[in-house]
């Protein structure tokens, strides 16, 4: 379809091309000098005292946990609403993922049902930010507190967010981002943990990199040497600096891609407000989006259609639209493993019935916002009981 509005595209411009042509011409294209400029300028922006690039944010969670010294007989406590990611990390390291239910305003981690799901077992939480929103933390780390857990935010939507004025990424003891290709600053697969534990940031280091001695990735520079020791059982995690050569770019370039994010919300709000059938997202007070997701919801009780209905007529419209997420509840692992059912998570389920993302990526066009939002209302409107 020649008019298809795609659900997102990665913000790819000259200057991140001429600098992966010149890694290619370098010689240097494994994990190097540009991935630890990476590490170094991704932690300034954010205000870390560190940061570790690893190959996803999948790896990177699975990671922070082995880093906490979580394993066999532990339990983490994550949410329901996210991507698999979130706890198939728990199920690498050998522990068991625990799902409290969400806020039904932000669908994130709520406090309330995460302090019901805890037993003696749990030894960490993972709050996922959704869409970009962040968790209530000042609760969360409370919790935490008071029963000694390791907190490790899934931060795979939340670049550039806030919280209290405060980066997410300096929240916890370990913060882990994506750079994914739909991410609001990509690497094509990628990902980021960010710390401020001089002792957490040595363990991701050793362990990310095959469990090898300290910088051995310098073994084949003229400051190396080809002696290594492997201190621990690690993984291959690493990123490639032709990963960080994208990146590098990418967060020069995030506010000018931020700023674009926010004209596209900002026309999507003034178009949805006060339309019978339709509820706009918001932000709490608390709260700097990251605006990495737009994610409308549908009101059956004014529609004629359901959801699912809803995407199939913005999809024959050449709407390029999406759902986040199915609930882990749903998918047969979780509930063979887990013994879950949706019903068990009644607020995450109500949200994901009712969710639908739509388009928003830096370079959409004014026509392309002007398509999305006319079929959104038109459907709104031909549906209206």
């Amino acid at each position: 379809m020649a008019d298809y509005v795609p659900f997102c595209r990665p913000d790819i411009t000259e200057a991140e091309i001429s600098e992966v042509v010149e890694t290619l011409r370098s010689g240097w294209i494994t994990t190097g000098p540009r991935t630890k400029r990476f590490e170094q300028e991704f932690a300034a922006r954010i205000g870390a005292r560190h940061a570790v690039a690893v190959s996803s944010c999948t790896a990177g969670l699975h990671l922070a946990l082995v880093a906490a010294g979580v394993g066999p007989g532990d339990e983490v406590v994550t949410t329901p609403y996210t991507f698999t990611a979130s706890a198939a990390a728990v199920l690498h390291a050998g522990a068991r993922p625990v799902l409290a239910d969400v806020e039904p305003d932000t669908a994130n981690l709520d406090p309330a049902a995460l302090e019901k799901a805890i037993t003696p077992k749990t030894r960490a939480i993972i709050p996922v930010h959704i869409a970009g929103h962040p968790c209530e933390m000042d609760g969360i780390a409370a919790i935490a507190r008071e029963r000694k857990l390791t907190v490790i935010e899934d931060a795979a939507h939340s670049l550039p967010a806030t919280y209290r004025g405060r980066m997410v990424g300096t929240l916890s003891p370990m913060t882990v981002f994506s750079f994914y290709a739909t991410k609001n600053l990509t690497t094509g697969e990628g990902g980021m943990i960010t710390t401020d534990d001089d002792q957490l940031k040595e363990r991701l280091s050793v362990f990310g990199y095959h469990g090898m001695s300290r910088d051995g990735w310098q073994r084949y520079t003229a400051r190396g040497s080809w002696y290594y020791e492997i201190l621990e059982d690690g993984f291959k995690y690493n990123m490639s600096d032709l990963q960080a050569a994208l990146g590098l770019v990418q967060l020069r370039r995030l506010d000018e891609m931020q700023a674009a994010r926010a004209r596209i919300v900002s026309a999507y709000q003034e178009a949805f407000a006060d339309v019978p059938g339709l509820v706009r997202p918001g932000a709490r007070q608390e709260a700097g989006h990251a605006w990495h997701l737009y994610i409308l919801r549908i009101d059956p009780e004014a529609l004629t259609i359901d959801r699912d209905r809803f995407l199939d007529e913005l999809t024959a419209r050449g709407i390029g639209v999406s759902v986040h997420f199915i609930p882990l509840a749903h998918h047969p692992l979780y509930q063979r493993l887990l013994g879950v059912r949706p019903e068990d998570f009644p607020v995450a389920e109500s949200v994901y019935r009712a969710s639908i993302s739509l388009p928003l990526y830096p370079d959409m066009t004014q026509d392309q916002i002007s398509r999305v939002i006319d079929a959104a209302l038109t459907v709104a409107r031909e549906h209206r009981r």
